[in-house]
């Protein structure tokens, strides 16, 4: 009796040191799966946290703004079509007469392409078009101004009446042109001086150089 008590005792030492292992173990297990989930559902929170900006790529810079028509228009910038050319902006359109101004020759009839060019001009941006087309369009000469001592462009009617008119106040009337580029008729809103109006001293009876520059 004395010999099996010992053993029994000894028995029963080792199923509790054993039961407290597994128990031990199931807390660590538990604790491991804890911070499986808990370390989980933290990234896509910090994912959820992120910033647009990071998210998307950098992003900071400010979208272009388009200007308004209206900007387009006072910039001269505004597309424009005269006789069967296209202009991307009233420089442009100004910048083509200059050059077939100064480019043809004097005293001469301007080709088929330019009189449709010129005629255009006038339709759509003289004051007076009527007026200055008159009995009609027989050509269109570069001739020299013998009051602004320049090249201007000059209509030649059927009825053999000739008269100039301004290039540069047309194409601001279709389309403005920069400030800097306006003539001082326009720039200073009289009607005298730089284009030779009414006030400019220019005489207004018909024949060869006969009314303003307009």
């Amino acid at each position: 009796m004395e010999e099996t008590e010992p053993v029994a005792n000894e028995a029963l030492a080792m199923a509790e040191k054993e039961e407290t292992s597994v128990e031990k173990m199931e807390v660590e297990v538990q604790a491991a799966d804890d911070a499986a989930e808990s370390g989980g559902s933290k990234r896509p929170r910090q994912e959820e946290d992120k910033p647009e900006d990071e998210e998307n790529g950098d992003n900071t810079k400010k979208p272009k703004v388009e200007p308004s028509v209206e900007e387009e228009k006072e910039n001269g910038s505004d597309p424009v079509s005269v006789g069967p050319k296209s202009f991307a902006s009233s420089v442009e359109m100004f910048d083509y007469f200059c050059k077939l101004l100064h480019s043809w020759s004097l005293n001469l009839n301007l080709n088929k392409y330019e009189h449709l060019m010129l005629l255009d001009l006038i339709k759509k941006g003289h004051s007076e078009p009527g007026r200055k087309i008159g009995t009609g369009v027989r050509a269109f000469q570069i001739r020299y101004h013998p009051k602004f001592k320049s090249r201007c462009f000059f209509v030649v009617r059927e009825d053999d009446s000739v008269d100039d008119f301004s290039f540069r106040k047309c194409v601001d009337q279709i389309q403005p042109l920069p400030a800097n580029m306006q003539t001082k008729h326009y720039a200073s809103g009289g009607k005298s001086g730089g284009g030779g109006g009414r006030g400019g001293g220019y005489g207004r009876g018909r024949g060869r150089g006969g009314r303003s520059r307009y």
